[in-house]
């Protein structure tokens, strides 16, 4: 679900490693539909049958370093970590078993069919960290901020359920908002410098990487409103369209966007020069 790919190191075996961590993955989601909570609560002897008071999502869950931080600092709630690519399913089982966090499950899943994984008013919350943003229109319905997809979450969220998204993409977050808005989410609260606003927030290591490469972190919190009776339709729209006019003032380019950019400015610079070059 990211568009940073995790690079592999010399004599990665990705089905060696998927084995040596399978005993916190879950490859079948399907199959505990509605009974996360007790098929994945540790088993005490002599305690009976006993469940997690929440259960959450970390939708997209990269390598797991948010799944992991996330799982220790709540230790009464269960973190489902799903990921679609099968490298990632294995960095993220190998970070939560070397941490030793045993309320985290890792799911081999997609983001498009979580009503197949969850039943409703399975999820307390849904996290949503630096998401692929398909910046092209032609992908606007792969986005998972999209309207749609985010109507798709509403049913499986409790009362008061919450949906998180942070991301280095201006354009993105921008996007992101106004979909939710349309899906009749609201908000409680949006950054344009979460970092700054939440320092004590666990980290991804997407977050990690790119903060090094001077990106500011945009992120929102909502939660499901009254359920419009009918989504309006939409053109699918090009994130190109969330970009401020001047491109030369933009000095962090969001992940995804780098040749778009690029290509916009070629032009313009191209223009400019043909504009004002002189006459023969």
């Amino acid at each position: 679900m990211h568009g940073l790919h995790a690079r592999l190191p010399k004599h990665f075996v990705l089905e060696e490693r998927l084995e040596r961590y399978a005993d916190v993955i879950e490859p079948a989601p399907t199959a505990w539909r509605g009974a996360w909570a007790e098929a994945c609560h540790p088993l005490v002897p002599g305690q009976g049958a006993a469940s997690y008071p929440r259960v959450v999502l970390d939708l997209g869950c990269g390598k797991g370093a948010f799944a992991a931080a996330l799982a220790a600092s709540e230790p009464q709630t269960l973190v489902v970590a799903m990921d679609a690519e099968p490298i990632c399913v294995a960095y993220a089982a190998q970070h939560v078993t070397e941490a030793g966090m045993p309320n985290v499950v890792v799911v081999a899943g997609d983001g498009s069919r979580l009503p197949e994984y969850f039943s409703p008013g399975e999820l307390s919350a849904i996290y949503l960290n630096f998401p692929t943003p398909f910046p092209r229109k032609r992908e606007a319905a792969r986005r998972l901020t999209s309207a749609e997809h985010l109507m798709q979450y509403r049913p499986l969220l409790a009362p008061g359920g919450t949906f998180r998204l942070r991301t280095d993409s201006l354009p993105l977050y921008r996007f992101s908002l106004e979909e939710a808005a349309r899906a009749g989410y609201q908000l409680r609260w949006s950054s344009e410098n979460a970092r700054a606003d939440f320092p004590d927030e666990p980290w991804s290591e997407y977050e990690e990487k790119l903060s090094a490469q001077g990106a500011t972190v945009y992120a929102f919190l909502a939660t499901p409103g009254p359920a419009p009776e009918q989504l309006a339709p939409r053109e699918p729209r090009s994130l190109v369209d969330y970009l401020p006019q001047d491109l030369a003032d933009m000095g962090y380019v969001p992940h995804g966007m780098e040749a778009t950019v690029v290509n916009m400015r070629n032009y313009e610079a191209k223009r400019r020069a043909k504009v004002g070059s002189p006459r023969s």
